[in-house]
């Protein structure tokens, strides 16, 4: 990997702290470990976890703070980074004399988010944290991150150059709880060994009702346990690629806090994901690793994040075709962001500080435009998408200007039922899964998945808004 040589001003160091503001725990929202969890989410008004800030809501002067000299950051290192991470930290720790300690806090977004909650009211909570688009709002109701907006401002972070949709996805009441870092959407992959064997011309799908009719080609050059189309099911998966399906049918799981699952768009979508997967005219396939199963021919295409593609483009042993995510009845955005930002603890003002120094540093245009050369994530900064790391990069490697394309022509933000109601993405899978693997038909799977929904955004949203 290249070394990373960047700069980065460290603010004047003057003593004059701001009050702490004292710790408050929200009933019923300080989960443990065995609880899974929603995406995105809200701002609520007072409370913490140690940090910054008066209850009363006074700003911190953060002129008048100086920053910390040691910073600890958990993160579950996306797309197998964790050498890259060292290389940024490194280069900032050079830069600023703020030494960063580096933790694997666990395998994957929600083991990292289940020992971060376990950890609240804790000493054991570091200064920056991944924040999933499943998790940070949980974070954010539980008082344990705080704010970029005003931190970014003092630092003079140009945030309109984060590309909107991903900023767009940590911001509730006006203010942001996590900036994108490792971000990624569902894309199409395809075979062109296979669909060339099927007379398929050299493109994705454009709709599904497409792939639907080009289904009985492909399953004829695929094995006989192999399919059209591999698509996993799961949590932080199913509900994700779900999005695409149901909002090309005109409708959504939400409309903010209202569930709409109800609606004659909603089941369309899912009786439409019932067929993918049953009866005599299915056409997708699952397994306990899809990306590997496609790699190896037993898919002709493929439902896989972003952040996937470096890996396929290295493992499939076929030329490898990317495309946008289908479109359904109805044409518009229809592609779900996800991945992960990076969150603030609430801290010390001090600590606050300096992890925003770093946050500033590891998403800035060169840093991200690294990042996404070497994994395949999304670049995160407009000036990044243009600028000469990754123009070199599409001219070399196509595949990553499709995704690049799809981010900014298809995609929107999450429904707030998905992202904002914990627990909401693992109720939505666990009935998407009866209607893949029950063939259960959508009217007699989600009135209980609704009332699940109502019950979880009750108990644990509704009263703290």
């Amino acid at each position: 990997m290249r070394p990373v040589d960047r700069r980065l001003v460290v603010p004047s160091r003057s003593m004059r702290l701001p009050s702490r503001r004292s710790v408050l725990t929200l009933g019923g929202l300080g989960l443990g470990a065995g609880v899974l969890a929603a995406c995105g989410g809200p701002s609520l008004a007072g409370g913490g976890g140690g940090g910054g800030e008066e209850e009363t809501g006074a700003a911190t002067d953060w002129a008048g703070v100086e920053p910390a000299t040691d910073l600890v950051f958990w993160s579950n290192h996306p797309g197998s980074t964790k050498d890259l991470e060292e290389e940024y930290i490194a280069a900032f720790t050079e830069e600023t004399g703020i030494n960063v300690s580096l933790v694997t806090a666990g395998a994957n977004y929600d083991e990292v988010a289940q020992r971060f909650q376990a950890a609240s009211g804790t000493d054991e909570i570091p200064d920056l944290v991944i924040a999933s688009d499943v998790w940070w709002f949980r974070y954010m109701v539980n008082r344990q991150i705080v704010p970029v907006d005003d931190l970014f401002a003092h630092l003079e972070v140009d945030t309109d150059d984060y590309v909107e949709t991903l900023y767009s996805d940590y911001v509730y009441d006006g203010q942001h709880y996590a900036a994108p870092y490792a971000r990624s959407t569902p894309l199409f992959y395809y075979n062109k060994e296979l669909w060339s064997q099927a007379g398929l011309p050299d493109r994705g799908p454009e709709t599904w009702e497409e792939l639907q009719e080009w289904a009985p080609a492909l399953r004829d050059v695929v094995p006989g346990d192999g399919a059209p189309l591999g698509n996993g099911i799961g949590p932080s998966w199913s509900a994700w690629w779900f999005s695409n399906i149901i909002w090309g049918q005109g409708g959504a799981m939400s409309e903010e806090w209202t569930i709409t699952l109800d609606t004659p768009e909603a089941l369309a979508a899912g009786n439409f994901v019932r067929d993918m997967y049953n009866g005599e005219n299915a056409f997708a396939g699952f397994g306990a690793d899809t990306n590997a199963d496609f790699a190896g021919g037993l898919y002709a295409s493929l439902i896989a994040s972003t952040g996937s593609l470096t890996g396929l483009l290295e493992a499939a042993p076929f030329e490898l075709g990317t495309a946008y995510l289908p479109d359904g009845p109805v044409a518009g955005p229809n592609v779900p962001t996800g991945g992960t930002g990076i969150a603030i603890a609430d801290k010390e003002p001090e600590r606050q500080l300096a992890a925003a120094m770093f946050l500033k540093f590891i998403t800035d245009t060169e840093n991200t435009a690294l990042f996404s050369e070497t994994t395949g994530y999304m670049p995160v900064r407009t000036s990044a998408i243009e600028g000469e790391t990754m123009s070199a990069l599409y001219e070399e490697t196509p595949q990553f200007r499709t995704s690049v394309n799809q981010l900014q022509e298809k995609t929107r933000v999450q429904d707030f039922v998905r992202v904002f109601t914990p627990g909401g993405d693992q109720i939505i899978t666990d009935g998407l899964e009866r209607i893949v693997l029950e063939g259960a038909n959508a009217e007699d799977v989600f009135p209980n998945v609704t009332s699940e929904l109502q019950r979880a955004y009750e108990e644990n949203v509704e009263a703290y808004l």
